[in-house]
């Protein structure tokens, strides 16, 4: 929905199952005719879709062109997509697979381009639109440094293809659209600084290549990339990073580096109580589920450590002063019993942008309410709504 004239507010639909295009639309149909009725009763609402691969394969010109007709009738569009889960995302183990392909195959790529023309045909005419996507890969799987910088190289070098072929359509339609590139812990992109170092050791370089046959100067290549390769700043991921948002912001715009969306979630704070220890890590263990990567970090000697998932600090039960766990809890709730979210890190941002322009999109990313602690859970089209009306009274 338009905030001031100025942003979309949406919420993500990988919050729905979502296996196949059957499965998405069925859910689609449930849930979205209710949340739109209780935040923008009076206007479009637009969405954050998200496909599977699968569903994106199923999608043919007929059924986008119904899928699209069922929008207008609903008086709904789409101007965002998470192109990040790749397969299924829910009621199974995902963990590290949702990194599974990372951009140093081609069925990322394939999957990504496919995804920009079927958002090009289901967005508004004109509309800026944007899809937010892996960080390159996921650290775990690379033993050494030479293995990483390959890594590196070859995702750079298919993301300018993506960036690329989204100049020639605005070359030839005038539709505007970027890649979000969405850093998160132990992906190969986590915090500011690594996102800089992508930049100007990998992309600028690629994308001076791939933009050859056009002559243009390096200074107009480094800007065209910069223009369509943007990133998805996650608020929980950078409160992980423990990174301020007035900070992160500040050296993006220094590096002329452009936020294309803006995911607002928050993650688990665990604040050490030495009287109530054993009670904490009790709460803490109610968060440990089988299905979502929940890794954590600690602030340590002024440096980030990273443990890759929630069960091994359970086992361990290491002191500490300060942990974040990557848990996409309700934005709209400070504290769960002894534990906290990182909400003011929420709170931080939009402070931001009272007085800076960062991006227009803003998404709403809890999905994880359906393994969320029993006390937590509320019915979904309830909360979602709840979100959004917390974000719009703040927006406004």
């Amino acid at each position: 929905m338009r905030i001031n004239e100025k942003y979309h507010l949406t919420y993500c639909t990988n919050i729905h199952a979502g296996g196949d295009w059957e499965e998405t639309f069925t859910s689609l149909k449930q849930h979205l005719p209710k949340i739109k009725n209780s935040v923008s009763p009076n206007d479009a609402f637009g969405l954050g879709l998200r496909l599977s691969n699968t569903a994106s394969l199923e999608l043919d010109d007929g059924q986008l062109q119904d899928f699209k007709h069922w929008l207008s009738e609903n008086d709904c569009y789409v101007f965002t997509m998470n192109g990040f889960p790749y397969g299924n995302f829910h009621g199974e183990p995902v963990k590290d697979q949702v990194h599974v392909p990372d951009w140093t195959t081609g069925n990322r790529l394939d999957y990504t381009l496919r995804l920009f023309k079927q958002l090009d045909f289901l967005a508004p005419e004109g509309m800026e639109c944007g899809i937010s996507t892996s960080p390159v890969s996921y650290k775990h799987w690379f033993d050494s440094d030479s293995e990483k910088q390959q890594a590196f190289a070859k995702g750079a070098e298919k993301m300018v293809k993506v960036a690329l072929e989204l100049y020639k359509i605005e070359k030839a339609s005038g539709r505007y659209m970027h890649l979000d590139v969405e850093p998160e812990p132990d992906g190969f992109l986590e915090n500011t600084q690594e996102v800089i170092d992508y930049y100007k050791d990998y992309l600028v370089p690629e994308a001076i290549k791939a933009f050859e046959p056009f002559q243009f100067s390096m200074e107009k290549t480094e800007e065209l990339l910069k223009r369509y390769i943007t990133i998805c700043y996650d608020v929980c991921h950078f409160a992980l990073a423990y990174e301020a948002p007035n900070v992160t912001f500040e050296k993006f715009k220094a590096a002329n580096i452009n936020v294309g969306k803006i995911q607002v979630s928050a993650a688990l704070k665990i604040m050490y109580n030495s009287d109530k220890e054993e009670e904490l890590w009790d709460t803490l263990a109610q968060f440990n589920e089988p299905v979502y990567l929940h890794q954590v970090t600690e602030m340590v000697n002024g440096k980030v450590k990273t443990y890759n998932d929630l069960p091994i600090v359970l086992e361990k039960k290491a002191p500490f002063k300060e942990l974040r766990s990557h848990f996409h809890v309700p934005i709209f709730l400070k504290d769960y019993g002894l534990l906290q979210s990182t909400q003011d890190q929420i709170v931080k941002v939009l402070d931001y942008l009272k007085d800076n322009f960062v991006s227009n999109h803003i998404e709403v990313e809890t999905y994880t309410w359906d393994v969320l602690p029993n006390e937590l859970k509320v019915p979904i089209t309830e909360s979602i709504a709840r979100e959004l009306d917390w974000m719009k009274s703040r927006l406004k």
